[in-house]
């Protein structure tokens, strides 16, 4: 079995053997789609903890971007695909609100790469993601998600304006479809494993 072999229409597999699993963290701004993401690759129900928008908000979460926006996480988003029958990857959704950013030291604690889901519409708001991936070199990759199914700027140009490595693999992906979030997470597998074995060679 190769990483990042999905069988995007299989239930969870009778497993026979030893499990072994990984795990992953999506983060990214305020309704950057990291709900959604985690909804549209996981094989069961999501575990989600979205909450109501209220009057506390107002002024600390930009919904200039996404007027239709009700609710938000407050802890994290949880879901799970099997790679194959052995294996499992565990996938947790950061919250996006500064005031929420303590949970994420908790949230990354053994996770063998990131997603940093980035809206190109408010760019800004991917850099505390990438900063903290950097500074605790967990390897991760960008993914502008295309809300209306359009890339509006070419990757290397968000790139550059990210200021990221180009060994850090960017893409575009639709948060909401099954099989383009499965890209982005078969991108995480890859590139942490090339990190490991650089990291392994010296």
């Amino acid at each position: 079995m190769g990483f990042g072999e999905f069988d995007s229409d299989a239930n969870t597999p009778q497993v026979t053997g030893p499990t072994s699993s990984a795990k992953i963290v999506v983060a990214g701004g305020f309704g950057s789609g990291k709900t959604t993401l985690v909804g549209a690759i996981s094989e069961i129900d999501p575990l989600t903890t979205e909450a109501m928008m209220t009057e506390a908000s107002v002024g600390h979460d930009d919904t200039s971007a996404t007027p239709n926006k009700t609710t938000t996480t407050v802890a994290m988003d949880f879901g799970r695909i099997s790679l194959d029958s052995d294996l499992v990857l565990y996938v947790f959704g950061t919250p996006g609100q500064h005031r929420f950013w303590f949970m994420w030291d908790d949230l990354a604690v053994g996770a063998i790469g990131a997603v940093v889901l980035v809206d190109t519409r408010r760019l800004a708001d991917a850099f505390p993601s990438i900063d903290f991936f950097e500074n605790r070199k967990l390897p991760y990759v960008v993914a502008i998600n295309c809300f209306d199914r359009l890339l509006h700027h070419q990757i290397e140009d968000v790139r550059h304006a990210l200021t990221i490595s180009p060994s850090v693999p960017i893409m575009a992906c639709d948060a909401r479809e099954r099989d383009s979030a499965k890209q982005v997470l078969i991108s995480v597998v890859q590139h942490a494993i090339a990190h490991d074995t650089a990291l392994r060679a010296g």
